[in-house]
This record gives structure tokens, sequence and C-alpha cells, in this order.
């Protein structure tokens, strides 16, 4: 099975930008989008339902901003859309779909760069995920959230840490809530699982020559449950082609083992 996750920093750009051409030759299984600054009525049936592709959305009620998504080759038994708390809801970052054995999660963690109070928004959302998470893994049942996250965990997930420790995303409080997904919801960060020394980033900013000279962060995620998260046997950020300012995360787990 192949998950691959994009922040795609608007859906309408990023297919613009060959996102499509790329996607159609990936053969992945189920893909999950963020930031897709669009609303139904700016989605093209290609947008909607990729060749070969189920296709299901939480649009953001503001025009141009944020919204989730996910393709899947395989019908899911359950859609749903938003965590049920209307504050986040209205901003369109959460869609989840159930299949017989495992469910994905699409997500888009408010970013608190533009100041205080976005902030405390991106805090009171992680004060209500974290809950939901535990509750996900009470389940018994196996889950993949793939998305942004917003945050770098650990000095490795960002080049220029040293500068960074008083900005959003690499906040103490911001790590150790992430540190609490990992130790206390139960679940597992699948890339550094795979590849645990590597210096590897999936979002650039625009400023300077930040993507040219490799000053990331990887704040995009696909964070499973230990099941899950043990079946992974490749991981991989695309750089080849840019489609948004950050990089699809591609990983490939062997949910069954191959017929003899």
């Amino acid at each position: 099975m192949r998950i691959i996750s994009v922040n795609l920093n608007g859906i309408r750009s990023a297919a613009s930008k060959g996102f499509y051409e790329w996607l159609a030759r990936q053969n992945a299984d189920v893909i999950c989008l963020q930031e897709l600054k669009a609303q139904a009525a700016d989605m093209t049936a290609q947008m909607l339902e990729p060749n070969g592709y189920h296709g299901y959305f939480h649009y953001a009620e503001k025009k141009g901003y944020s919204g989730v998504g996910i393709y899947c080759k395989e019908k899911p038994q359950q859609v749903i859309v938003g965590l049920g708390i209307k504050d986040f809801d209205v901003e369109g970052r959460y869609l989840c779909i159930d299949f017989a054995d495992y469910s994905v999660v699409s997500l888009y963690l408010p970013s608190g760069s533009s100041g205080e109070e976005r902030q405390q928004v991106k805090f009171d959302f992680m004060s209500a995920f974290l809950p939901h998470l535990q509750e996900l893994r009470a389940t018994g049942c196996e889950v993949i959230v793939c998305g942004d996250w917003n945050i770098a965990h650990k000095e490795i997930d960002l080049k220029n840490w040293r500068g960074n420790k008083k900005n959003s995303g690499f906040l103490p409080e911001e790590r150790a809530w992430l540190t609490r997904v990992f130790d206390e919801a139960g679940f597992v960060d699948v890339f550094r699982a795979v590849h645990p020394e590597l210096e590897a980033y999936t979002w650039w900013s625009n400023r300077g020559q930040a993507w040219a000279k490799d000053v990331g962060w990887r704040i995009d995620y696909q964070i499973a449950t230990p099941g899950l998260a043990a079946l992974a046997h490749a991981a991989e950020i695309y750089k080849e082609q840019r489609f948004s300012d950050h990089a699809p995360l591609t990983i490939d787990y062997q949910l069954h083992e191959d017929p003899p």
C-alpha cells in the first residue's frame, strides 16, 4: 500500500505545475491533501476525482483558505468530515476515511506563525486533538494520520534549529506536545522509523534561497499506530519537481504477504 501526503498550498496552483501528471505515475492507493485553498465550486472534474480515484474533501468556509482532501482507489466504508468542533471545522482541517482494516486521516494543523492570536488557535487545536488521537488509539483500529502538523519535532527536523527556538513550529511546548502524541497516545513517526538519522525536510520558506540551499523544516508527517508503522518499508520525500512550498511524502506499507 502506497500512501502520499502533500500540502498543495492551493490545489489550483499545484494542478498548473503538473501535480496531476506526476500523481498519475505514482500508483498510490491513498493520497492525502492539505491546504486546498478552494471551495467545491472551484474544483474541476480532475481535482474532484482523478482517473482511478474517489475523492473526498473538507473545505474551509473562508474562500481561498485551508481545506483538506483524500483520494483513494478503494471506496471507503465511512467518511468522517471534521472533528465535530465548530471553531476548527469551519477551517476545513480534518477528514477521515475508514476501511475494513485501517483508517486514514488527512490533517492540516493550524499554523501559529502569523501572530499570537493564531498561535493560541494552534494551542487550542492541539489541546483538543490529543484526546481525539487517544480515542482513536483506544479503539484498537489501525490509523494513519497524514498531513501538515506545522511542528518540527527535533533538532534533526529543521536546518536552522538554533535560530528557531522561539518561533512557531519549534516552540518547546509544541515539540513536547508532539512527543506526547508518540509516547502517550502511542503513535509512531513513520518516516523517522524508516530513516532514524536522515536529515530531510518537507517545507521551505519562500524567503531567501531556502529551497536552493535546502534550509528546510520537516513538518509533514505520516503518524501511524504501531501495527501499521511496523509495516512501512520505504519512505521518500519527492523533490525533483516543485508543486508547492511543501514536498510530497510517500511511504510504502507491506499490508499483506505477496502470494507465492
